[in-house]
Order: structure tokens, then sequence, then C-alpha cells
């Protein structure tokens, strides 16, 4: 006799899509919900609900905002001169917490595929471009993770953006090879950081 709920096996089946979830612990979480309709299951689907309908991701910067708002770095008037390149919000929010860098951030929202000519397609490249140009900025640091597609990315940001009134640098020691930015300590962050080499313009 087969006891599985179809509706059930679904929401195991998304809950295990989610980083650092299998199967089992997605089971732990569904059980917690189920047993717990009006305090947890209500107010989850409702936020989850605005979420979808209102949050989008900015064009220009990569962040999250919320639809028909400014984003902020519309609203930022911090007169920064530096601006940090990461992969994604995970990596940003992790810098954000170390508190060593103070300037623009800009979320390209994924990595070049060095197997795929278009890899680059959905990254916002151009528009970090633009960025430089706008705000006068006098330093790109690039901080994409010590992985093969994290290295593949920086190089296609050095060729894209490389010009004598703009100084490239990326991130030193303390950034483990194969290492992926959100993972990271606030202490290896710091050392990464302070330890920034610039980037050859060969």
């Amino acid at each position: 006799m087969d006891n599985r709920i179809a509706e059930i096996e679904e929401l195991v089946k998304q809950f295990s899509k989610l980083p650092g979830l299998g199967p089992k612990s997605a089971k732990r979480i569904i059980l917690k919900l189920i047993n717990n309709k009006d305090s947890m299951i209500k107010p989850l689907a409702k936020s989850l609900a605005n979420v979808y309908k209102s949050v989008v991701r900015c064009t220009n910067c990569g962040n999250l905002k919320v639809i028909n708002n400014k984003c902020v770095c519309e609203t930022n008037t911090n007169s920064y001169d530096k601006i940090c390149v990461v992969e994604n919000l995970a990596d940003m929010w992790a810098i954000e917490s170390s508190n060593i860098f103070k300037g623009h951030f800009h979320i390209l929202g994924g990595t070049v595929n060095p197997n795929e000519d278009s890899g680059q397609k959905n990254l916002l490249i151009d528009s970090l471009a633009i960025r430089i140009k706008k705000n006068n900025l006098r330093e790109v640091i690039i901080a994409t993770s010590a992985t093969i597609e994290g290295q593949t990315t920086a190089h296609y940001i050095e060729d894209t953006i490389k010009s004598d009134k703009i100084k490239i640098s990326k991130l030193g020691q303390g950034l483990p090879v194969g290492g992926e930015i959100e993972q990271l300590d606030d202490g290896t962050l710091i050392s990464a950081f302070k330890n920034r080499v610039p980037v050859s313009s060969d």
C-alpha cells in the first residue's frame, strides 16, 4: 500500500532544490509546517506570494528592489569611488557583514560558462561599464570566486572594462583556490580585500 501523498511529495521535491537541503531535511521542514498550518504555512505562503509579486532584480546593479520603486543604486548619495563586483547577492551580503568594504556593489547574477559562447548574455557586465563612467569610479574590485567559472568571469570583465582611467584589482591572499565568496569567514574576506592586487594590463 502506497501511503505517499502527491501534494507532499511535490513539496518535498521543491524544497529539496534549495541549497543545503536534501530530501530528509526537506521532509522535516515540511512536517513542521504541516503541524503548524495556521502559525507557519499561512504567513509563509503570504510572504512568498508578496515576494513573487513585488520583488524584482535591478537591471542596473543586479540588486533586489520592490517593483516600480527606485533601487539603492539610484538613491545612494554616498560619493564612493570604488565598486565591488560579485557573482550573486549572497556574496554581497557576506562582504557587507564583514564591514571591510565601503563602496558600490555590482551583482552580476552568475558567472561566465567557459564552455558556452553565450554564457555571459544574462550577466550585467555591460551595465557595469556604464556605471563606471557615470559614477566616475577609480577602482573596480573583482570579487568573483576562485573557481574556474569565477576566474573565467573575472578575465571577461577585465577585457570588457580595461582602461587607463580605471584601476582594476582582484582579491588577494586569503582567498583559497576553489573557494566561494559566500562561504568565507570574515577574517578570510578581510585578508583577501586588504591584500588585493592590481590586475595586469597585458
